[in-house]
């Protein structure tokens, strides 16, 4: 094996080429893995601060225990695992649209496949997220219109910079209603960003959504001096 780099899979899906990748950037260095689909990355875990923070801030916000939550977006698994952190959640609900990223993880391919997956609160679904958000019977199939207590979305880069062009519609006031349907009174949407504040989106959720804010998640890079950022936008159902 190669100390510096790893293609640990490769797989041709109907979206594309999906690889999964090891890599670290010096011979002692820490590992880097990475899922790229075409020419693009999915994920890294040399940057995962933000996909943390979509966790820790929407579980902050939400109340109660024995919560019932929902990740749209397996990738790296970070998400995930920081939902789970949580002693409050009892329930754990992943849609993914890629199988081979769902396979990754229950064969303990990656660093958090085996806390994921092997988890018995979490329920990995492959599956249409956005077609699942405007569905009538929602995410869970064995308690169809069942309700959440928080819907956490981390899938496209951001609400303009798409990685399939079939998500567009959901980043509206109709789609959000819709999503937000399927959280309990006092539910949180939390949703991840790497783009600048879109104002628009902010209006859209606001027509469904309290207590709106975008909370800014700054982290150092090495590829520049200043820090690169994400943001989570953040709503309660009320």
């Amino acid at each position: 094996m190669n100390p510096m780099f790893e293609e640990i899979d490769w797989q041709q899906t109907p979206i594309g080429e999906l690889a999964l990748r090891r890599r670290r950037l010096s011979r002692d260095g820490e590992d880097i893995w990475e899922i790229k689909l075409n020419e693009g990355y999915l994920m890294s875990s040399q940057f995962v601060d933000g996909e943390i923070a979509l966790a820790d801030l929407a579980l902050a916000m939400t109340p109660g225990d024995d919560l019932d939550v929902v990740v749209g977006g397996l990738g790296l698994g970070y998400t995930a695992e920081a939902v789970l952190r949580d002693s409050r959640v009892a329930k754990l609900i992943v849609v993914d649209l890629i199988p081979e990223v769902i396979q990754w993880h229950r064969d303990h391919l990656l660093p958090l496949g085996k806390i994921v997956a092997d988890d018995p609160r979490c329920i990995l679904r492959e599956g249409d997220f956005f077609a699942l958000a405007g569905a009538a019977d929602g995410f869970d199939p064995a308690l169809p219109q069942q309700l959440h207590d928080a819907i956490l979305i981390d899938i496209d880069h951001s609400t303009t910079h798409l990685i399939d062009d079939a998500s567009a519609g959901f980043y509206s006031a109709p789609a959000i209603a819709a999503i937000t349907g399927k959280l309990k009174p006092g539910g949180i949407f939390a949703l991840w960003s790497t783009d600048a504040e879109d104002a628009d989106f902010v209006a859209a959720i606001s027509q469904s959504l309290i207590d709106v804010r975008v909370e800014r998640v700054e982290f150092a890079t090495p590829y520049r001096e200043q820090p690169a950022f994400n943001l989570i936008y953040l709503g309660r159902r009320p």
